[in-house]
């Protein structure tokens, strides 16, 4: 054992060795190929001359060559030549193109654009595509980067930003509720998005908990987001850990660059109300320079949620829902499936004795009568920006104090549906940087789960107000074989006979019987329904079931929901808290363009009380992690090849060091075309769910895992005990390891070109390689009474895990975009993704991502009808192929196929800066599940009123 130990371990830090040797070899590779020619840099900005506004992803070129840049978001741009003077090209769709020669770079260049107009023969006016909305940073990144920026938010045609990423290629956008969305990339999709990072002005947006983000719910103001970057793929190397299958990074607006007040109002169906400000200004110093800003932010929505009301039987279950002891329901809790309450076995050895009672159920509460769907949402923000070198303008070193509050009420679902009720939000932010130089960042973030409970576990909780479960069978039974079994025997069911003999047998005639049950359902579902009521007419102190309304209900329902889970109730106690500190420099040393080298370090500090974790007692849980990174980027060729390599450390306290190494090789033959080959890898540390949890859903307990489980049995083999009068021969049992970190590698091969000057393609192929992945395994853990029946502590667990074996996935995804006329766009995208591992691991995977998914849409902006001018609409049809979602044991079913179509028309006044709105998503209102257990999501229209003062 101890030979094999030294042999794993050498082997271990063989790999660690191997990344190390491979990164020294790049920088060895990169630092011989030294540039032979000085170079000037140009800096400058690209503004729109009538409203004085930045133009991002404006075309700045060198004339005659292929050596160009898109400017940011704020206009800017830093463009390298060889010599001066050189002449300059510089385009923006629907602008005029200019000329212009430098012949110094003392000053930044200031360059405005105008609208080009071409008289044609017919004397009708359009205006020239002669550029696109498509960054240069995002054509030759190493990474897929799907983004929106300011113009595409505003043209979204669903009720929000965030859920119209979903017409992004490749993006999965599930909603589980009004006030939840989740987005997800390339397979893994689920409602606790634990493979995805979520990042606002670089802070991640997680709930320290819970461990990952809860969509936008937590999130930005739409009116302060300037821009989103869906970078596509295993990240680690690039973001840390758990930018696992990709990260949404946004970017809010920064008030130096964008000031003045806009405002917003937003009415729609479901009782939609949604207003939202913000107001950002700045303040010269003595010399005439920006030296401090502020923003402002404050959002409010409120709607009355989708209802969950999925009533099919529960997928996988024995009994359907034309049992006639009851089923299992989807959005229906407390109706589980119950060992002891099977009699089907029973009725087979002896079908006269519970003549028809099979398998029977508790009557359950319907979620609609467990949560409040009347969904809120509060968010507000404050930033300061101080420059420190105010003469040196957006290069000057910046402070950033900012504050960040959520709250609100909204249903979210993860292994159960949990109503999260008045949950608070805090994030509070210090950052010292340098554009393009280096930051400083230190966060820290902390939630409180407010009244929010377990609606799940409530329901549990009420009936047990009546029985515990083996009291209401025992009640059941009794009232079954008093009552029930003589009245079938008097409707004709056959009789039971014996044969004296010799030798003794019973006579019965099975056929006839079975006929009887199949002749009699009616009249059986009748008989249990009778069962149930008594069962439920009296039990503990005289009580009966409570009925949803009642005055009775109403006072056991607040008293469970107020009360903590470990004190008997359902409600959630969560004041956990992360503090998080990173830094970043990037140097220029000669021979490359760009070494970047930081550090950061996280502490979680969760505190539940017991209530999700194992902190009970005096027990205290804290999670340190810390990591280290560089990478550098190399031109060369006349800057037709451009080379990456980055390598990441990071370390947790309770697992071993990890790395997480890139590389990247993207070449541009000319201008119009990118080549990129990638290797792209990531590790994701077990969440604090997967380490430390232990919460009791109903049907299961879930179980953190960081330091094994044993003495489980598989659900096979429980069948097969209670087959076999519950034989001890026939007990099976297995264990699990501890949880271990989860490794991915991928290799990528992209292409974006652009066609005829005005179409944009871009595709990519991917294939990823999945070690120890993080899943979870399902059992029983048994105990049985001295007469070696199962008792009620006999209970399913459901237990973090990691695979044995590789778990591999592939896809494909292509975009198009086409610019014509004016402003008008029409695009396609398409992408395949599948997972390729078929084998006998009992991990579940939860892959619950459509093989097959594709997006088409038409939109325009600045149209002219007659004398109208200033129109714009967006209108998209998305088609989503079914599949197979993997959830808890509550929420793992089909989700069927599905598609829909989001519009909208908006029409702008220019001289009151604002613009009407009108749109739809799910115009068609085509109801429809995109979770299993979720609700059936249908329209939302909505018409809303945008302000936009820019303050110049």
């Amino acid at each position: 054992m101890q030979k094999n130990f030294n042999l794993k371990t050498e082997q271990n830090n063989s790999m660690r060795f191997f990344y190390i040797r491979q990164v020294l070899a790049f920088f060895s590779l990169f630092l011989v190929c030294n540039c032979l020619n000085a170079q000037v840099e140009l800096k400058g900005k690209v503004l729109d001359a009538n409203t004085g506004e930045a133009l991002p992803f404006a075309v700045v070129k060198v004339k005659g060559t292929i050596n160009g840049v898109s400017s940011d978001y704020d206009g800017s741009f830093t463009l390298k030549v060889m010599n001066l003077p050189v002449i300059l090209e510089i385009s923006s769709i629907g602008y005029e193109s200019q000329s212009i020669e430098v012949k110094s770079a003392d000053k930044p260049l200031s360059i405005k654009l105008g609208d080009k107009v071409v008289l044609l023969g017919d004397g009708k006016q359009v205006v020239e595509v002669i550029g696109q909305r498509i960054s240069e940073k995002a054509k030759s990144g190493p990474l897929t980067v799907e983004s929106m920026d300011k113009l595409a938010i505003k043209q979204t045609a669903s009720v929000s930003f965030y859920e119209g990423m979903g017409a992004l290629k490749g993006v999965d956008a599930t909603t589980a509720s009004i006030g939840f969305t989740v987005i997800n990339t390339r397979g893994f999709n689920s409602t606790s998005p634990v493979r995805s990072l979520q990042v606002i002005d670089g802070v991640d947006n997680q709930a320290p908990g819970l461990n990952f983000s809860l969509g936008n719910f937590l999130g930005s103001s739409e009116l302060d987001v300037l821009k989103a970057d869906l970078i596509v793929g295993a990240s680690s190397a690039f973001y840390g850990p758990n930018a696992f299958n990709g990260v949404l990074s946004m970017e809010t607006k920064n008030p130096f660059f964008l000031k003045g007040l806009s405002a917003q109002v937003k009415v729609g169906e479901r009782a939609l109300n949604e207003v939202a400000f913000r107001y950002a200004d700045a303040f010269k110093n003595k010399s005439g320079h920006d030296a401090f800003a502020f923003k402002l932010n404050m959002y409010f929505l409120k709607a009355y949620d989708w209802v969950a009301d999925n009533y099919d039987a529960v997928s996988d279950t024995k009994t359907g829902v034309k049992n006639p002891g009851g089923y299992d329901a989807v959005n229906r809790y407390g109706d589980e499936r119950i060992a002891t309450f099977d009699y089907t076995v029973t009725n087979e050895r002896q079908p006269w004795n519970y003549i028809g009672l099979g398998q029977f159920h508790r009557k359950g509460y319907n979620e609609i009568d467990l949560v409040d769907y009347n969904t809120r949402n509060i968010k507000a923000n404050a930033a300061f920006h101080f420059r420190l070198k105010p003469e040196l303008q957006e290069n000057s070193p910046e402070v950033v104090v900012s504050s960040n509050f959520g709250s609100g009420t909204t249903v979210y679902q993860g292994d159960n549906r949990f109503s999260l009720k008045n949950i608070l939000f805090f994030q509070n932010r210090l950052e010292l940087r340098q554009r393009d130089k280096y930051f400083v960042r230190l966060y820290t973030t902390h939630e409180d789960a407010g009244d929010s409970y377990d609606p799940y576990f409530t329901a549990l909780q009420l009936q047990s107000r009546l029985k515990t479960n083996n009291t209401w069978r025992d009640a059941y039974t009794l009232f079954w074989g008093q009552r029930i079994d003589g009245e079938a025997q008097g409707k004709g069911y056959p009789q039971l006979g014996i044969d004296i003999g010799p030798p003794l047998r019973i006579i019965f005639d099975r056929d006839k019987a079975a006929l009887w049950l199949k002749d009699n359902e009616e009249w059986l579902t009748q008989a249990h329904t009778r069962a149930q009521n008594a069962a439920n007419a009296v039990g503990n102190n005289g009580s009966a079931y409570l009925e949803p309304g009642s005055a009775a209900y109403s006072a056991a329902f607040s008293e469970i929901i107020s009360t903590e889970r470990t004190k008997g109730g359902t409600k959630f106690y969560d004041k956990s808290a992360l503090y998080h500190a990173q830094g970043e420099y990037h140097f220029q040393p000669k021979g490359l363009n760009d070494w970047t080298i930081g550090a950061n370090t996280r502490l979680y500090t969760p505190i539940s009380n017991g209530a999700l974790f194992i902190d009970t007692g005096s027990r205290k849980i804290t999670n340190l992690e810390f990591g280290v990174y560089t990478g550098i980027e190399k031109r060369f060729l006349n800057e037709q090849f451009k080379l990456n390599a980055t390598i990441r450390m990071d370390k947790n306290q309770n697992f071993n060091y990890l790395f997480s190494p890139a590389a990247s090789l993207v070449w541009k033959p000319d201008s119009l075309n990118f080549i990129r080959l990638s290797f792209s890898s990531a590790i994701r540390n077990p969440t604090l769910n997967d380490q430390y949890l232990h919460l009791n859903v109903g049907r299961a307990i879930l179980e953190g895992n960081i330091s094994g489980f044993d003495s489980l049995t598989t659900i096979a083999n429980w069948d097969t005990l209670s087959s076999h009068d519950w034989n001890p021969a026939y007990r099976r049992y297995f264990s699990v390891a501890a949880i271990r970190p989860e490794k991915v590698k991928s290799l990528e091969l992209g292409y974006r070109t652009t066609l005829f000057g005005n179409t944009f393609v871009d595709m990519s192929y991917y294939f990823s390689f999945y070690e120890d992945f993080i899943g979870y395994q399902i059992g029983i853990r048994p105990y049985f009474n001295e007469t070696g029946f199962p008792t009620d502590k006999t209970l399913v667990y459901r237990v973090a895990a990691n695979a044995k074996s590789s778990v591999t996935t592939q896809g494909f995804s292509i975009g198009i975009n086409h610019y014509f006329a004016k402003y008008y766009q029409v695009a396609g995208n398409y992408s395949w993704n599948v997972l390729n591992t078929k084998t006998d691991d009992p991990i579940i995977p939860a892959f619950n991502t459509p093989a097959h998914k594709f997006n088409l849409s038409l939109s325009g902006r600045n149209v002219e009808i007659g004398s109208v001018k200033n129109l714009g609409f967006n209108l998209n049809y998305k088609w989503i192929q079914g599949f197979q979602f993997q959830g808890s044991p509550q929420f793992s079913g089909a989700i069927p196929t599905y598609d829909l179509i989001d519009a909208q028309v908006n029409y702008y006044f220019p001289k009151a800066s604002t613009t009407l709105k009108l749109g739809a998503s799910n115009i068609l209102d085509k109801k429809q599940f995109q979770t299993y257990g979720g609700p059936r999501i249908g329209r939302m229209a909505y018409i809303s009123l945008v302000y936009d003062w820019v303050k110049k």
